[in-house]
């Protein structure tokens, strides 16, 4: 990756503290006990292309030339809560801001994970995928075959002429789905009065700088890799039946009571929670307007979103308010989003949901430095679909929690909150590097229980769990593509708490300030572009000034372990020896407090460069003066150590 300065140089800056009379001597190891010395790090060829291209830099910014493709979308999709179905009709205006003529051009039809003999990687309801009646690009009606060919969930589109640089192609097609009861824990329906659905649409397949088409099929196991667009959906249900949906209500007098337009109007503007539609709406009948002909049309509209969903329940309450999100316009003045809770009388631990959604959302506009973007964010109770909980843009869908404690239900509001920073805003790619969008979010989600819940480290959890797998040589390298990972075990570590544990251990290596600024830069650098794993990792370095090509090759690409030790602490004529040995083969500073006598504590270092020259020992010398009487490496607990009961030592009276 970029090299600004030499490691040895900026560490000797930012750990000026460590100068003074100490000394540090290094030892090899045996010539039988040779470390790996992590190498560096090699871009695949198609990623060095884009840099080469300049659509991409090796300083982790979008490049001159960069270009990313956009789609707008209208949706018209009407609901049949008996019989469980969608219909639709979509028309997609796809514009190619590619160099490149394209034909075919390829569509997802992600529900095809559910028809009969589709390739997966976890067992799921079979209910036959989705069914194109009508196909047409350009005014052509195409016919299966030589106008278009459905392969798993990929449906590819041959056009009648290429789709040149700077032009637009219109898609249109009719299709229609059964929607399974749990499909793939993310969408579904509940006893028969609540429906959340989601992957639903054919929608436009990633052609990016780098790859080109992304044709990875929908498994099941790893989620979604799309890209932005503007949505007009309109969804038709039976009255009684309240939707929400990704996007702004753009017919609330339509659809909702005058007294419930009141009510939200109210809780747009109220810090404290206000319920929308309560009990006794629900008791009588009056959630919706009777609407026409025994339907409702709601209509919605977004910008720059990568995806839509809907709920559609007819027992829910709603429990609305609103919460700061920072100044997004940059006028001064603070600005706010709507949260939402709705959820069913049978869910009893979602009365304080919102509440839980306010802080999430104010929390981590400020932690990211990014302001939530969107109008509204709400999250759905949708027990019987799923335990944990399911992102898509503005959109959330949650279990009751009813067998869990208060907290656990704020934690995965907070972590599915998370989730509309990454991958809704940095889009990353889920379907490859699932890290990049899980290990971000529980990283982030950490940091917002740390707020709620002060006097605890949320982080730690998250390192032990990494850590117990590790230990038992489970874990899979987590630059290995999602999808292609051991089992779901090696899957979950690698996406989740291993990614989320070297976040806190590079905010160890570079302090706080400068980590901040890093993290802050990427989020706001990448916002409403497609990073790759080398985006993230060249925008760290340049925030730092650091090449950390060894960080993320030792942590990311292998799965070696970090085990450093105190092998000894003794007295000589000069001072207190301190011998630290480097047991595993993840070279990380090794950073001690030293306690004297005196109640003095010293802080150390062994630089990282120490282990990178084939070291597996290294002492430090104590001047005489107060007695050493304790040693611990990394007492603040950033770095996942597999073994800290060889990190201390502690004088015997």
């Amino acid at each position: 990756m970029q090299r600004v300065r030499s490691t040895v140089a900026v560490l000797a800056g930012f750990l000026a503290f460590l100068t003074g009379p100490t000394q540090v001597m290094a030892q090899s190891g045996s010539t039988t006990d040779r470390r790996p010395i992590p190498y560096s790090v090699v871009p695949p060829v198609d990623f060095q292309r884009a840099i080469e291209r300049g659509t991409r830099t090796a300083t982790g910014e979008p490049g001159p030339n960069y270009w990313q493709q956009w789609a707008d979308y209208q949706i018209d999709a009407r609901l049949n809560p008996q019989e469980k179905r969608v219909e639709g009709t979509v028309r997609i205006t796809y514009f190619n801001h590619s160099p490149d003529s394209l034909n075919p051009v390829y569509v997802h039809l992600h529900q095809n994970v559910h028809a009969e003999g589709a390739m997966r990687n976890r067992p799921v309801e079979v209910t036959g995928g989705v069914e194109l009646r009508r196909v047409r690009a350009r005014g052509l009606t195409l016919s299966h075959g030589p106008g278009y060919r459905v392969q798993g969930t990929t449906l590819s589109v041959s056009l009648p002429t290429a789709l040149h640089p700077n032009d637009s192609l219109d898609l249109e097609i009719d299709w229609a789905f059964t929607v399974p009861q749990s499909g793939m824990g993310r969408m579904g329906w509940s006893r028969d009065n609540f429906f959340f659905v989601a992957y639903w649409y054919p929608q436009m397949a990633v052609y990016d700088d780098v790859v080109g088409w992304h044709l990875d099929p929908y498994l099941g196991a790893s989620e979604f890799y799309v890209g932005f667009g503007n949505y007009d959906l309109s969804v038709t249900a039976p009255p009684g039946w309240l939707i929400m949906a990704t996007g702004a209500l753009q017919n609330r007098e339509e659809v909702l009571p005058q007294t419930i337009v009141e009510r939200l109007a109210q809780a747009e503007a109220s810090d404290a929670v206000v319920p929308v539609i309560t009990a006794q709406d629900l008791a009588a009948g009056s959630a919706t307007r009777p609407g026409e002909n025994g339907s409702l049309t709601w209509r919605f509209h977004s910008d720059s979103v990568r995806d839509v969903a809907f709920s559609a329940t007819s027992q829910s309450l709603w429990d609305a308010a609103r919460t700061p999100v920072g100044d997004r316009n940059g006028d001064g003045d603070t600005d706010y989003s709507r949260v939402d809770a709705i959820y069913r009388a049978t869910a009893p631990k979602w009365q304080q949901a919102a509440r839980y959604a306010q802080h999430s959302i104010d929390f981590l506009s400020r932690f990211t430095g990014f302001s939530y973007p969107w109008p509204h964010m709400s999250g759905v109770e949708g027990a019987d679909i799923i335990g944990g909980g399911m992102e898509f843009p503005m959109m959330t869908l949650i279990g009751d929690y009813n067998r869990s404690s208060d907290s656990a239900l704020y934690y995965v509001t907070a972590h599915e909150f998370a989730h509309m920073w990454v991958p809704m805003v940095v889009n990353v790619d889920e379907r490859r590097h699932a890290w990049m969008d899980e290990g971000t979010t529980s990283f982030n989600e950490n940091q917002a229980r740390k707020e709620f819940f002060p006097g605890y480290n949320h982080d730690l959890p998250d390192q032990q769990s990494y850590l117990s797998i590790a230990r038992a040589e489970r874990e899979g390298e987590m630059m290995r593509w999602t999808d292609f990972h051991y089992d779901g075990m090696a899957r979950g570590i690698a996406g989740y708490s291993k990614p989320a544990s070297l976040l806190v251990a590079l905010r160890g290596l570079l302090g706080e300030e400068t980590f901040l600024r890093a993290y802050r830069s990427y989020i706001v650098t990448w916002a409403y572009h497609n990073p790759k794993p080398w985006d993230f990792f060249n925008a760290i370095e340049r925030e730092a000034g650091l090449d950390l090509d060894w960080f993320w090759r030792s942590w990311y690409y292998e799965t070696w372990l970090l085990d450093q030790a105190i092998a000894s602490v003794s007295s000589t004529v000069d001072g207190t020896r301190i011998v630290v040995e480097d047991l595993g083969n993840v070279p990380m500073p090794a950073r001690l407090a030293i306690t004297l006598e005196s109640g003095e504590v010293l802080r150390r270092e062994i630089a990282v460069e120490t282990w990178l020259s084939g070291a597996r020992t290294a002492e430090l010398m104590i001047p005489s003066g107060s007695a050493v009487t304790q040693v611990e490496i990394d007492p603040e607990h950033f770095f996942p150590d597999a073994d800290r009961g060889n990190n201390g030592w502690r004088r015997r009276t």
